[in-house]
Order: C-alpha cells, then sequence, then structure tokens
C-alpha cells in the first residue's frame, strides 16, 4: 500500500502547522515510529517555512506567488516529501551547481532550515524549478515502524 497527498497552500504561517499535522496523522495512521514522524515533520515545517518567507514576490502579485505546493509520498519502506514555490530559486545560474549550504552562527535567527533538512533526513534534493521559476526542496527518509504495529505499507 502507499499512500500520498499533495497541498495547495496560501503562503501564510498558519499553513506550515497544516501540512505538519497532515503528514504527522498519515504516518501515525500508517503505523510510522513516532521519533521517523517528528524528525519529517520537522524537516516539512523547515521546508515550509522557507516557502512562505522566500516564495514569491509578494509586491508583484501575480498568480501563483501567494502560494506554494507540498507533496507527500509514503510508498514502501520510504517517505518521500516535496515543497515546491514559485519564488526566485536558489542563486546559480542555469547549468552552475547551487552553492553549498552554510551552516548558520549558532546565535543566528535565521539560516537553519535548509542545514536541519540535511541533518533529519536521508536524502536531500535542493534546488530550481526548471523554466517556470521557484524552488524546489525534495527529502526522503528510510521509514521505521512502531513497535508492535502492523505496518500498511508492507510491501
Amino acid at each position: 500500500m502507499s499512500i500520498w497527498w499533495s497541498l495547495h497552500l496560501r503562503r501564510e504561517a498558519a499553513s506550515v502547522p497544516l501540512a505538519r499535522r497532515l503528514l504527522i496523522g498519515t504516518m501515525e495512521t500508517a503505523g510510522v515510529d513516532p521519533d521517523i514522524s517528528y524528525d519529517l515533520s520537522v524537516a516539512l515545517s523547515e521546508a515550509c517555512a522557507n516557502a512562505v518567507e522566500h516564495g514569491g514576490d509578494r509586491t508583484c502579485g501575480g498568480p501563483g506567488t501567494e502560494a506554494y505546493r507540498v507533496t507527500a509520498y509514503l510508498d514502501g519502506e520510504k517517505c518521500r516529501i516535496e515543497v515546491a514555490d514559485a519564488g526566485p530559486g536558489f542563486p546559480g545560474a542555469a547549468g552552475r551547481p547551487r552553492p553549498p549550504i552554510r551552516p548558520a552562527h549558532t546565535d543566528a535567527e535565521h539560516g537553519r532550515g535548509l542545514c536541519l533538512i540535511q541533518e533529519l533526513a536521508d536524502h536531500v534534493h535542493i534546488g530550481n524549478k526548471p523554466g517556470r521559476g521557484g524552488a524546489v526542496v525534495s527529502f526522503d527518509k528510510v521509514l521505521k515502524w512502531r513497535e508492535g504495529a502492523a505496518p500498511m505499507m508492507a510491501v
């Protein structure tokens, strides 16, 4: 069995806990270990917070600039999450690799999200949407199951 869902969310702070609660509920229903659920929900919250803060141009007001998309796939033994926005994307010209993510200072109030996602997930891809602009942050993690729970996702 596999589960997937996709949300089209407004770029508002209130959308972040909504996405997080849906992910936690999905993983709880599937029998995922709570520690894995927590790690992925924190990573999702960071990716959503980045989309809310950086994912569009509020001065433009053009279509799509006030929304972002979250998609989650629980399939077999892995969960994959993607957050895509319509903002300016990450620095770097097309065809050139994006500069590496630098850890933020320990007392910094911003700049920790992408590093945190990399620490909490098994694989992370951070890049720009081809053609239309915007950033895409996708990450996945191998799932573990609650003790005593029969995984719904068993292959």
